[in-house]
C-alpha cells in the first residue's frame, strides 16, 4: 500500500522516513519528494508497504504525531492526478448577516461608500 506522508520535517532524508514506519512491517520504499532546483526537501513525501493492513496500523498510530515540531500528516496515497479535497471546518460562534450598525456617524465616514448603504 502507498502512503502520503505530509509536513515532515524539512531537514528529514529518506532513511528517516523509512526508519519511522518500520516499526510497523515491512517497509518497501520511503522517499522525500526534493525539489530540482533548490535540492531541498519539499516537506512531503511517500512510503510503499509490503501489507495493507500493516500500513493502516502506520496510518493510524503516526497521522498527527509531532516530530521536530511539525505535525506529520499520513493518509493512504491517491493515484497520481487525484487531489484530495481538504475538510471545511466550521466557524466557531455565530456569524452575523446583519450590517454593523454605528452609535455615531464618524465611523461610517470611514467606510467605503459601498459599505455605507442604509438598510
Amino acid at each position: 500500500m502507498d502512503i502520503y506522508v505530509g509536513s515532515i520535517p524539512f531537514k528529514w532524508k529518506d532513511k528517516n522516513l523509512y526508519d519511522l514506519f518500520e516499526p510497523f512491517g515491512s517497509v518497501i520504499t520511503a522517499s522525500i519528494v526534493i525539489d530540482k532546483i533548490t535540492r531541498q526537501n519539499k516537506g512531503f513525501g511517500f512510503v510503499t508497504m509490503a501489507n495493507d493492513h500493516e500500513a493502516q496500523a502506520a496510518i493510524t498510530a503516526l497521522h498527527g504525531t509531532e516530530h521536530e515540531g511539525r505535525s506529520i500528516v499520513v493518509n493512504p496515497s491517491l493515484p497520481k492526478g487525484e487531489i484530495r479535497k481538504p475538510q471545511r471546518q466550521k466557524p466557531e460562534g455565530k456569524v452575523s448577516k446583519k450590517p454593523v450598525e454605528f452609535k455615531s456617524d464618524k465611523h461610517k465616514k470611514s467606510l467605503p461608500p459601498w459599505l455605507r448603504k442604509e438598510y
